[in-house]
Parts: C-alpha cells; structure tokens; sequence
C-alpha cells in the first residue's frame, strides 16, 4: 500500500519539476525561490516516506494493544537515565518477532528500560547489539521511532567493538580519573569535556539549568566551536595555510563527534559549529548566513524530525544569533563602554535574546542573570574543554589524572557561578507560559535590539522601542521587588502551613526552617506563582503531585526548574509521563509514592499513607499525607480521595489525631465521615473556586466540620490561608481577607510522634 507520505513526495516532485521547466522559460526570482522550496520539500516527504515500509511492517504485528515482542536491536545513540531510575535509548530494530509473526529490516526504534533492568545495560554504548522482550507502548505517529517499546527483560547486550569500543574506554577513563576530586567541579568535568553527566550532583544540574549554563554540558555548538577553535588556533601556530587550517579543524571535529557519541543532537551542534568555523574563516558573515540557511536545509531534508527538536531550533537560532544580531549590538554598546567589552558582552546578550522566546516555551521564566552568569563563567569554558578533552585522550594514566585536574579548576568555577547565580531570589523571573509568552519576549527581545543598536533609518520606531524598554525595565524591578521583598511582608512571617488560592484546585504548602514543600499546584501557572511570591517562596525542597487531574498539577509549569524532589502518585497517561521528564529534565529527583513511604522538609517528618495499593490511577489513587514536627501543627492532606477509598485508608492505618487536615476534593459529599472523625481535626482547609459549577464546598461537608468543632477555611471567600503554632502552642489561622485566632490548642509535645 502507498503511505500518503509517498503520495505527496510525488505529488511535490512533480511540481518542482514544473516550477524549475518555467524558471528556464521565465527566468525570475520568485520562480526559482519556489522551485527551490518545493525540490526541498520533496526531499523532505521522501525522507519521511523512506520509513513507511518500517511503519507498515509493525503495524502488521498488531503491537498497539501491549502484545508481548521479542526483539534484537543496535543501540545507534546514549543510553540516557530515565527519571524513574531506568533507561531509554534510541535503537534501529532488525528483527521484531510476536508471537508466530516476525519482521526484519531497520526499523527507527526507541527503547524504554526498568530500574531492574538497567543493570543488564552497564557494558551497553552505541554500537552494542541488545536481545529483549517487552510490549509496545503508544508513541506519536510524528516521532522518528516506528515502534516504542517498554522492556520487561534483557536477554543478552553485548559491549560495543571495535571504534565504538576504543570510544567507550576513552569515556569511561575520564570519569574515572575525576574520582576523588572535589565536587560539583569534578562532576562537571567529563560534562563539559564530552557531555557526559552521569556524575553530575543533581543540585549542580539544577542550577546550571537555571543560570542559563546548561548548554556548556549539552555538546552544544559552543563545546564543538572551542575544540575546533583550539585546532584552528595550533595549526596557526604552526605556519598552516587558512585551507590546511580548515581542513584539520574539520578532522579534529569529526573525531570530537565521533568521541562525545554522533547521535542526532551532537551531529546537529557539530554542523553549526562547522558553518561558525567556515564563516570565521572567511571573514564573511553574510557567507555566514547563506551557509547556516543551507546547513539547515540539508539538516532538515535528510532528517525531517528535528523540526519537531527545540535543541534543533536553539542550535539554529543561536548560530544566527551570532553571525546577524552580535555585531551590530556590539557596535551600540560601544557607546557606553570599551569595544573589547561591548563584543564581549554582545555575544551571550544576542543569543539570549533570540533564544529565550524559545526556551519559555518549556520553562516560563527568564533567567535575568543569564547573560551575567555567561559573561562570568564562558572564560573558564574553553580551558575545561580543552583540558578535559585532552585527558580522554591521554595515552598514560599519570598524564590523564594531570590534565583532568587542570580542568577541574575551571570547571569548579563553572559550578561555584552557576550555584551563586541559581541562589539569588530574583534570578528567575516568571513569565507567561506559552505561545503568547513566547511571542512577548521576543517582542521585548526585537525592542532591546533597536534601542542598543539605534539604527539611524528608523528613528521613530527607535524612540518606541527604548520607551518600550523603559517601561518594561520599570515592570521587571517593580515585579522583582514584589517578588523578593513585599510579596513576603503581606502574609504572617511565621506560616507553617499554607493553602494557595489558586481557584478549583489545590496547591499546599508548608515550611520547616528555610525548606518548603509544596502539594499539588493547582489548575494554572499564574495562580501558583502569585502564591509562591505571595508567601516568599523560590525554591522547593519536595514537591507531591497527589494525582494527574489538571486541577491539580495544571500550574506545573511555575515550578519546573525549582524542584529538589518529586514525589507523585501513578501516571495514567503519555501526558503525566511528559511532565514528569519535563521535571527531571530541569533538575528534579522522581519518586513514585507508596504507602509508607517516608522523607523529611527541615525538622518535620511526612509520611504516604497512599496511594493505596491496586488503585487505578485517578481521585482515589491520591498520594494522602501526614506530617509531623515539634513545634509543628499535625497536618494530614488527603488528596482528592473518595469515600471508599478515605474508608479503606481507615481500615489501613492507626488514624492520628491531628490539628490541621486537607480537606479531600474540594470539600465534595463524597467522604467518610468516621475517617474525619478519628482525626478530628481543629482546622479544615478547603481549596475551592469561587461560584464553582459542582457545588463545593457541599452542604454535608461543611455540616460534618460543624459537628466536629472544626474551623473550616475555605479560599473561595477567605483567599490564601495559613496556620501555625506560636510560642505557648497555640493554633492561629490566618486569612488573606480576614484574621482570626481560634483558640487554644495542646502544646507541640502533646502532637504526637512520627510511626
């Protein structure tokens, strides 16, 4: 059967073949544009339809409902740690065998490990043949992969051989020789010499992210551009011709590559890598230009799916970035300061202006120290670099430990920058999330541009821009200001536990000393981040997602990058999965919660008494808490759990009585009342939108509290709420519209303990 995909390659290629027919009758620009355009996009529908028959053949297997597969596989690039303490890699299948059917060929594949399986794949690289079983999970009909499989077992994963094998022990040799250094330098060191962060603490990781310097542990085009930078520069030395220059900086690169492992990323780093080169060599950066915009094309024909890649686009928009925008902003900022400085600073600014529209898109803040932080540690990039690479390669063992610790001096500055700057409250500013936010900031970016570089034909636009700018400056220090110093002046200073007005759902936070743990997010970015600035809150200790309903992790994207741990209940969908990596990827440690799972924020101890076991992911599936601490009210957050599944919990545990409870799903009929009868609680929290459509807070709940004597606090009418136990033990709750105290509770000894 002809795939659609084959179709419109034919379909495109004959109309290429008309388009260039009429460019040699008429020879005009816009007819050889679009012949141009449509050639290349034929290329790319045939690229696409080169998979097809991949495609069909798995499709015959009939995988999509979880069949069991037996499979051989070649790992074609890293084996990645998953957040789950697993693995995933990307692999070309050449045999797919279910039940009595089989297949063989080269099928684009991507293979997802267990934590119990990981072990099998210690002696795995590139290049290593793997024999497993598993089951096919559903993947996105757009993804290079053709089939996604979940394995249940490794059968056999043989050591890569030959180059791939010397690759692998020049790898493993640096790792090795940084053991013993001090950290978080000797973590970075492979990371920055050849991308390899399996040593990397994940604190160091986290503040790196967030100080805009993860692209120096990524193998980005500025890893490939130092080591080719470094060849360039010896060949000089060395009396080269500006061909012979060339030629062995691109011999030095492709070894680089082959090196650090040529998977799609670092192929893709090395080509704009190789158009800077060529554009430096010349001297020409409109050849520059021309050859990035062919470097693309080409990219993009032979692999259509790094159009769906942000790495890709950031690659590309950064390269840009530094032929077009960083000469000019250089020449402006020459205005107020030396040249050597002004291009100096030219360089991070004009990638950080064209790259972040990109990079909110999955992280909605704005790193206001980026530039900063990139002035202060890009010095040290080169000589880690260099250094570290030259250690992997070093033929003895006393001349490999020599330059690795070489490097570890730069590459501890790199850390100590990037955890100064991750620690400054004001460093990350919270943006709108999304597209409007993406088109905002590069708004904001296009205006910094023309009030720096104040281009003499457009003088008026000029003039609007540096008021724009202006004004945005005053909105950025007046929000910062908000944020680190009168945001926190508003609530009580000694809140131990709060609850988020964040409308129909829920976000809970408490505090212990200087670390927070905060409890679901509730529906949106903007309501949690108000919170969190609200009540003076930057970084995150711990952070539970009960359960993926949208009303409870919605607001996620406010604290990616912000996470120390992760603790969550079980993901239902490819959705739930997605998020989480989108917090491991930003730095955070993921724990799937089990019942009697326990942890510590500051001096209080929390405990999971869910979620319960063989519960379908949902409401009743809610990771529920309990937590403890002297001097601290006894709290117990129940989630969004119904009433059988509150009736289980019952029959389950010794229910503590306690002094603070989350009140489940919003305060809905669907509870047991014998469960909030054996806490008896003094303070229910109840977070709830305003003229919500279910009718929460219901009448029977608020009734059962009554009952009971328990202060029910509710945000639709009271706002953002907090409690906290003063000096003699007494309970206050706090209400953003209203104050009350509620009388005498028993003093922090009469809490209770940890079980």
């Amino acid at each position: 059967m002809v795939s659609d995909a084959t179709v419109f390659s034919v379909v495109l290629t004959v109309a290429a073949s008309a388009a260039t027919a009429l460019y040699a009758w008429r020879r005009t620009a816009l007819l050889a544009v679009v012949a141009v355009a449509l050639a290349c996009s034929a290329a790319t529908a045939g690229a696409v339809a080169s998979v097809s028959p991949a495609r069909g053949q798995i499709a015959a297997l009939e995988t999509d409902g979880g069949r069991h597969l037996e499979l051989e596989v070649v790992v074609t690039g890293r084996i990645d740690g998953s957040p789950d303490g697993g693995a995933w890699f990307d692999a070309v299948a050449t045999r797919v065998r279910a039940g009595k059917l089989a297949v063989t060929g080269t099928i684009p594949a991507r293979v997802l490990v267990d934590p119990e399986g990981r072990s099998a794949l210690a002696d795995a690289s590139m290049g290593s043949e793997v024999r497993l079983t598993g089951r096919a999970v559903p993947s996105d009909p757009a993804d290079r992969a053709a089939l996604v499989v979940r394995a249940s077992s490794i059968e056999t994963a043989s050591a890569p051989g030959g180059v791939w094998a010397v690759f692998e022990g020049l790898r493993d040799g640096l790792v090795a020789s940084t053991r013993g250094l001090p950290q978080p330098g000797a973590g970075l060191v492979p990371g920055l010499a050849v991308g390899d962060t399996s040593s990397l603490d994940p604190a160091t990781e986290a503040a790196m992210n967030a100080s805009s310097l993860s692209h120096l542990t990524a193998v980005s085009g500025a890893n490939c551009a130092i080591v080719v930078g470094a060849a360039f520069a010896v060949l000089a030395l060395c009396g080269a011709s500006r061909g012979a220059r060339v030629v062995g900086a691109m011999l030095v690169l492709t070894a680089f590559v082959a090196l650090v492992t040529p998977e799609p990323s670092v192929v893709r780093a090395a080509a704009m890598a190789t158009v800077a080169m060529i554009a430096l060599a010349l001297g020409r950066p409109a050849i520059g230009v021309a050859v990035l915009s062919l470097a693309v094309t080409v990219l993009l024909v032979i692999d259509p799916w790094l159009s769906r890649s942000l790495g890709f686009a950031l690659s590309a928009a950064a390269t840009g970035a530094l032929l077009v925008l960083a000469r000019p902003l250089a020449t402006g900022l020459e205005r107020w300061m030396p040249r050597a400085l002004a291009l100096t600073l030219a360089v991070p600014t004009s990638a950080q202006l064209v790259c972040g529209p990109l990079i909110v898109l999955i992280d909605p803040h704005v790193p206001l120290l980026g530039v900063a932080a990139n002035l202060v540690a890009d010095p040290a990039a080169a000589p880690a670099t260099i250094a570290g690479a030259l250690a992997c390669i070093a033929p003895l063992p006393w001349l490999r430990d020599g330059l690795t610790a070489l490097a570890w001096v730069p590459a501890a500055w790199i850390a100590a920058v990037a955890h100064t700057t991750a620690a400054v409250a004001a460093q990350n500013l919270p943006w709108p999330d999304g597209l409007f936010g993406a088109t905002l900031l590069a708004a904001v970016g296009a205006a910094i541009s023309l009030a720096v570089i104040r281009p003499r034909r457009l003088p008026r636009i000029t003039a609007l821009a540096s008021a724009a700018v202006a004004v945005v400056l005053g909105l950025v220090l007046g929000q910062t200001a908000v944020r680190t110093v009168a945001g926190p002046l508003t609530v009580p200073a000694a809140w131990q536990v709060a609850m988020c007005d964040v409308g129909q759902g829920d976000a809970t936070l408490w505090r212990s000393g200087h670390a927070v743990a905060l409890v679901d997010t509730g529906p949106e970015p903007e309501a949690l981040t108000h919170c969190l600035q609200t009540f003076g809150v930057e970084r995150l200790a711990v952070v539970v997602l009960t359960h993926f309903d949208l009303d409870h992790v919605g607001g996620s994207s406010a604290i990616v990058g912000r996470v120390d741990l992760l603790v969550h209940g079980p993901p239902d969908e490819a959705n739930d999965e997605r998020l989480l990596d989108r917090f491991a990827a930003a730095g955070a440690r993921l724990q799937l919660a089990t019942i009697g799972m326990t942890g510590a924020v500051g001096t209080t101890r929390w405990q999971a008494l869910g979620p319960l076991p063989n519960v379908e992911p949902g409401n009743d599936a809610s990771v529920a808490l309990d937590v403890v601490g002297a001097g601290f009210p006894r709290t117990v957050l129940l989630g969004d759990l119904g009433e059988q599944a509150q009736y289980t919990l019952r029959r389950r545990i010794d229910v503590p009585r306690v002094q603070v409870v989350k009140v489940s799903h919003h305060g809905s009929a669907d509870q047991d009342a014998e469960l909030y009868r054996a806490l008896h609680p003094t303070v229910g929290l109840i977070g709830v939108g305003a003229d919500n459509d279910y009718g929460h807070p219901t009448a029977k709940l608020l009734g059962l509290l009554t009952a009971l004597g328990t202060t029910a606090a509710r945000t639709d009418r009271d706002g953002a709420l907090a409690v906290w136990l003063d000096a003699d033990g007494r309970l206050t709750l706090w209400r953003e519209r209203a104050d009350a105290g509620i009388g005498d509770s028993p003093p922090p000894g009469d809490v209770g303990t940890d079980r």
